[in-house]
C-alpha cells in the first residue's frame, strides 16, 4: 500500500479515470461525478503526467483507452468490484445476511441445484447466493468467489478441496426414448448427444444400449452441458450423464439409464475454496450441505438401480 500511494497523485484520480474509461467520454464522466468537463480533463491530464504515459486517445469528443489505459482499467475495475463486494458483504452482515458466491457449471446449477434451491434457502435463510456459471467443462482457477466445483486428477496434490464424489458417468435418456415402439414403423437409429470439446467418442465404449434402436448413430453436439441434459430430457437421444448433474432426473424417473455400465475416471469432483483466504463458517456449512445431499442422491440411485453398483464406484 505505501508503494501504491507513491504511484498515485490522489485516490480520487482513480475514480475519475474509472468513470471516463467506462463512459468513453470526459463529458459523460463529468456528469456522473457531478463536476465540470474541464475538471475531469485537468485531473486526467495530471494523472497521465504523473504516470508518464497516455491513458486516453482523445478524438472527436471521445476518449478511447490506450494500451496502457486498458491495462490500468482492467485492474482498477477489478479492484473497485472487489471493494464494492466487501462493502456490500459488510452491510449485509450488519443486517444479518451474508453473501456466498459459487463458481459452478450452468448444468449443475440448472439440473441439480435448482430443484433443491428452496431446500437450500430454508437451510440458510440469511444467505444471499450468487453464481459464477461455467457452460462447458469445469476448469479454471477459483478466484473472487467463495467456493468452486472443480475436477482434478486424484493423484494431483490439493489441500483446499473437499470431496464431493469421484467422477462417474452413465449413458442416460428419457423413458420414452428408451422404450420407443416400432409398431408404427421403423425406429430411427440412436442419436448420441455430445458435449463439445470433450475428447474421445464415448459412445464407442458401449457396444449396446438399453434401447430398441439400431443402425448407425447420429449425433447432436452442444457447448453447454445444461443443454445436453435438456436434450436428453426432451427425448432427443442418449447423453453421457455426469452423476453430479443428472442425479435429480434419475431419481424422479425423467431420465433412466441407457446402459447398465458406468464410466469412471481418475478424476475427483471437489468443492474448492480460494488458496489466498480461509473458508468462512457459512461457506463451509454450504459446502458440507452440498456434499451430504450428493451422497444421499448416490445412495438413493444405488438402491433404485443396484446393478450399477454406484456407491462403490463413487466413493
Amino acid at each position: 500500500m505505501p508503494d501504491l500511494r507513491r504511484k498515485l497523485p490522489s485516490s480520487h484520480a482513480l475514480f475519475v479515470f474509472d468513470a471516463a474509461a467506462r463512459n468513453g467520454s470526459f463529458t459523460a464522466a463529468a456528469a456522473e461525478l457531478n463536476v465540470t468537463q474541464p475538471a475531469v480533463s485537468r485531473m486526467l491530464g495530471q494523472f497521465e503526467d504523473y504516470l508518464g504515459v497516455r491513458l486516453f486517445d482523445r478524438t472527436n469528443g471521445r476518449a478511447a483507452l490506450t494500451e496502457d489505459g486498458e491495462i490500468l482499467y482492467r485492474h482498477v475495475s477489478d479492484g473497485f468490484r472487489s471493494i464494492e463486494g466487501g462493502l456490500i458483504e459488510i452491510d449485509r452482515r450488519r443486517k444479518g445476511t451474508e453473501t456466498v458466491t459459487l463458481s459452478v457449471s450452468s448444468a449443475f446449477t440448472t439440473h441439480w441445484l435448482m430443484p433443491r434451491i428452496d431446500k437450500l434457502q430454508r437451510q440458510f435463510p440469511t444467505v444471499d447466493l450468487r453464481f459464477q456459471l461455467i457452460s462447458g467443462p469445469l476448469r479454471g482457477p477459483v478466484d473472487n468467489v467463495d467456493l468452486g466445483m472443480r475436477f482434478r486428477d486424484r493423484y494431483d496434490p490439493e489441500r483446499n478441496g473437499a470431496l464431493v464424489m469421484k467422477e462417474v458417468m452413465l449413458p442416460i435418456c428419457s423413458p420414452a426414448y428408451r422404450d420407443a415402439d416400432s409398431a408404427d414403423g421403423p425406429i430411427e437409429p440412436n442419436t448420441i448427444i455430445r458435449l463439445a470439446d470433450t475428447p474421445g467418442d464415448w459412445a464407442a465404449e458401449y457396444p449396446a444400449f438399453l434401447t430398441k434402436r439400431s443402425g448407425p448413430a447420429k449425433s447432436l453436439s452442444f457447448s453447454d452441458y445444461a443443454v445436453v441434459v435438456q436434450a436428453a430430457l426432451l427425448g432427443q437421444g442418449i447423453a453421457l450423464g455426469w452423476l453430479t448433474v443428472a442425479a435429480h432426473w434419475l431419481l424422479t424417473g425423467a431420465l433412466v439409464p441407457a446402459s447398465e455400465t458406468l464410466s469412471t475416471t481418475q478424476r475427483l469432483c471437489e468443492l474448492v475454496h480460494p488458496h489466498d483466504r480461509s473458508i468462512r463458517p457459512v461457506v463451509g456449512e454450504i459446502r458440507d450441505w452440498i456434499i451430504e445431499q450428493m451422497r444421499s442422491d448416490m445412495a438413493a440411485i444405488d438402491r433404485l438401480y443396484p446393478r450399477l453398483r454406484l456407491m462403490p464406484a463413487s466413493y
